[in-house]
Formats: structure tokens, C-alpha cells, sequence
């Protein structure tokens, strides 16, 4: 059994829904894990956050105008009447249940169901699609079988179960359809795996089914060497080891969730990158393989804040580092890299949620330097092979960039750098210019 995962732009509108359909119609057992339509899950967080306001005007006026683009979706996507009754009757029970929050006091649990409306009106459109064709499908809700714990983590075991018992009560259907993104918590409420979740839901999902292989349907062409979005002359990667892929999702490749690789790592199951306007190309694969001594690929993650703390009691004092660490461990934010030196210690965040908090803290061990608006640069490949030269190229090439803090030894995979927001797109297109051979045939 495959897992396709298709994101919001593949399914944004009726023509995208039905190439989807078209996609996926070749007899393979699968899987088809689905996303909210392009500016569904945007909507819903506006419509939220006027809920939390009491502004229930403004939030009914935004409701209506959703509903009045879903009515339009329905119109373009069916042709016989009785299907688009059908699904402007699911449209009406959807809406009025989201315009009910207007009249009653809006919580935490009231945002997690409402930004789960988005994957549950999607794939129920598509469902609805796919029966007018003639295409035998089943909606599997998953609801009934995505969980997290009380870490927000997913419960693996329930999964596998709970999916199995799902796929059992429907023998001899190859062709299954479920929501990204949406799970319940470990108090039965819905709840979600956070934003770009439903690449996570499509891992995780196959990793409970051990899959033949993961495919991740987004609109480009696989994971590229830099980012497209600010540099020319990008190319997409066409092979990536899990290690690789996991350092470029985590630090700014936006075509792909970070949490998403590890469920298919840990059972090797491969995940591909594809593109559903060009479902021809090659795309990207990632898988337990890569090639040794070669840069693969540059990403960058924004909203960084650097933080030194310069302490003379750190000079052969036991303990210290822990006690720094517990600092960031009790406000619950993760550090993305850290230098040390005799008498210093500087690490990066990037969450600033508790900042002030973490800063008064840390003041006790001696003097604190924040710098915020900074960037991560994270240039991944395979650095421990002999003589492959990849820091000269990389440190060539950014020999006019002020470089804040480096990071090398951590990871084969990885050599991070810090640097100021401002310098990042020249530091991006130097990278390339300098470390990618663009007349190369990347194949």
C-alpha cells in the first residue's frame, strides 16, 4: 500500500481536485491523505482570533464569505444535481456549526475544532467527487484513529490499532481518503498536529500500515538546493537520505514538515517529493541512502534570536552548561545551536514566547547579549568523507558575510551558520554561486 499526502495548493480549487482524482486512479492500493483547500486553514485562524475578540460579527461576516467560496467549489466541481445538493447540504451543517461558536464562550477547544472544519470539508468534497465518477473510495475519518498523548506527541500503538480496525471493516476497497493534520488528544477532544501537519499525519499513517512508500504531492518539484523563492538557478535534489531531508525541513525548507521524516525512517519506508502541476517530474527522493562527499543542499530559517551569556565562574565550573540548559527546559524552549568558549556560552532560539523570562533567569550567571533578527543558515550534505573540501568551498563563498556563529561536528549531515536577516539573501545566492556547479548535470 502507497500513502499519498496532497497539500492545500494540489487541492485548492475544483480543476486541482479533479487532477488529483485523476492522480490517483491506477489500481494501487493507497492511502490519499489530504490537506484543507489553499486559505481554508488562514481563514479559520482569522475567524478564531475574532471569536477570541467577541467581535461575532466580524466573525460571522468572514464565515459567510467562506462559505459563499466553498458554494462556488461545489458548483465547478460536480455536475449532477443530486451530488451538489449533497455537498451544499455538508456545506450547510459545517458553516452553521462554525457560525454556532458566535453565541457562546470560545476556548482553546473551540479554535482546535474549528481549525479542523478545513481537512474535513476538503476530503469529504472529494469523497462526494470521487463516488459521482463511479470511483469505489472510502472516508476513513481520522478522527477515529489519529492520537496524541499527554506530550502532544502521536500515540504510534493507537494508531496502528485503531487504522487497522478502520481498514478491516471495508475488505476488498483499494482506495481509501482521510484528513491531514486533525487527531484527537488524549481526552478524546480534536485536536491537530500543528501547521503543515498533514505531511506528519501522511508519515505516521504509513509508518502504522508499513507502506511501500510515501509520497508528499505539493506544487514543485521536489525539494531544491536553495531556496527558489529568492535565488535563481535552483534545481531540485533528486536523491536525499532521511538525516539530510530531516536538517532541511527543520531549518527553513518549506515543501516539507520536519517532524515527518522520522516515522519513515524509523520503519524505511520511502518518502517522495512530487509535484502535482508537473506529475511527470522525477521530484525527490528520500530514503536510507545518500551519496558520500557532496553538498546537497542550502535552507534558511528566519526569527532567530541569539543569545550569549558571558560568565567568568564558567571557566572550569562544573554543572554549568546544565544549569543554563534547565533555564530553557522549564520555559519549554528547544535550542537550535550553541558555541561555547573559557568564559562563554552562546545558543540560539526560535521561539522568543518567554524571553524576558529566559534573559532574567540567565542574568544570575553572569552577563546576557540578546541579538535578535538573525537567520540560520543550514548547508547540509556529507562532511565527514576525507578531502571533500566543503568547508573551504562554503567559507569561500561567505567571506564578505559576517558570520555571527558556527556550528560543525553536531551532525555529519549539517554545518550551520548565524548571521543577521539582512545579509541573508546575498549569503544564499553566494552559497549557490560558489558551491553549486549549475553546469552540472544534476541527476
Amino acid at each position: 500500500m502507497k500513502i499519498l499526502k496532497f497539500g492545500g495548493t494540489s487541492v485548492g480549487s475544483a480543476e486541482r481536485m479533479k487532477a488529483v482524482a485523476s492522480l490517483i486512479q491506477n489500481g494501487e492500493p493507497k492511502i490519499v491523505v489530504l490537506s484543507a483547500m489553499s486559505g481554508t486553514t488562514n481563514a479559520l485562524v482569522q475567524i478564531a482570533e475574532t471569536l477570541y475578540q467577541n467581535k461575532n460579527d466580524e466573525a460571522k461576516a468572514l464565515i459567510k464569505a467562506l462559505h459563499d467560496k466553498y458554494k462556488q467549489v461545489v458548483e465547478e466541481l460536480y455536475t449532477s444535481d443530486d451530488k451538489k445538493k449533497q455537498a451544499n447540504d455538508l456545506l450547510t451543517q459545517h458553516f452553521e456549526y462554525l457560525t454556532a461558536f458566535t453565541l457562546d464562550l470560545f476556548t482553546i477547544h473551540e479554535e482546535r475544532a474549528v481549525l479542523a472544519q478545513g481537512e474535513l470539508l476538503s476530503t469529504a468534497l472529494f469523497q462526494f467527487f470521487l463516488e459521482e465518477q463511479g470511483i469505489n473510495s472510502v472516508l476513513l475519518p481520522a478522527l477515529n484513529f489519529m492520537k496524541i498523548d499527554e506530550n502532544e506527541e502521536p500515540d504510534n500503538d493507537y494508531i496502528a490499532k485503531q487504522l487497522k480496525k478502520e481498514l478491516e471493516k471495508y475488505p476488498g476497497v483499494e482506495l481509501f481518503v482521510t484528513q491531514g493534520y486533525i487527531c484527537r488528544n488524549t481526552f478524546g477532544e480534536i485536536d491537530n498536529l500543528k501547521r503543515g501537519g498533514s505531511d506528519y499525519s501522511a508519515s505516521l499513517i504509513g509508518a502504522a500500515v508499513n507502506a511501500e512508500e510515501i509520497q508528499i504531492w505539493t506544487d514543485i518539484d521536489g525539494m531544491h538546493n536553495n531556496d527558489p523563492r529568492v535565488v535563481k538557478n535552483t534545481y531540485p535534489i533528486a536523491e536525499l537520505s532521511f538525516d539530510e531531508a530531516a536538517e532541511l525541513a527543520y531549518f527553513g525548507a518549506k515543501i516539507l514538515h520536519p517532524s515527518s521524516v522520522q516515522p519513515a525512517k524509523q520503519k524505511n519506508i520511502p518518502v517522495k517529493l512530487l509535484n502535482t502541476m508537473e506529475p511527470q517530474a522525477r521530484g525527490t527522493t528520500i530514503s536510507a541512502t545518500t551519496q558520500s562527499g557532496k553538498i546537497k543542499a542550502v535552507a534558511a530559517k528566519d526569527g532567530i534570536t541569539a543569545i550569549k551569556i558571558k560568565s567568568g565562574r564558567m571557566l572550569l565550573a562544573y554543572g554549568f552548561l546544565r544549569s543554563v540548559f534547565e533555564v530553557f527546559e522549564r520555559y519549554k524552549t528547544p535550542i537550535d545551536m550553541i558555541t561555547t568558549s573559557e568564559v562563554a556560552v552562546s545558543l540560539t532560539v526560535d521561539n522568543d514566547k518567554f524571553l524576558d523570562q529566559i534573559v532574567a533567569e540567565l542574568k544570575e550567571f553572569g552577563q546576557v547579549e540578546v541579538d535578535q533578527d538573525q537567520t540560520i543558515i543550514c548547508v547540509v550534505g556529507d562532511f565527514i568523507s576525507e578531502r571533500s573540501g566543503s568547508g573551504l568551498a562554503i567559507f569561500e563563498s561567505l567571506q564578505q558575510i559576517p558570520l555571527r556563529m558556527i556550528s560543525y561536528g553536531g551532525s555529519k549531515n549539517n554545518i550551520s551558520l548565524l548571521i543577521n536577516t539582512s545579509d541573508k539573501v546575498e549569503a544564499l545566492t553566494k552559497l549557490n554561486d560558489g558551491i553549486f556547479n549549475r553546469n552540472e548535470a544534476h541527476a
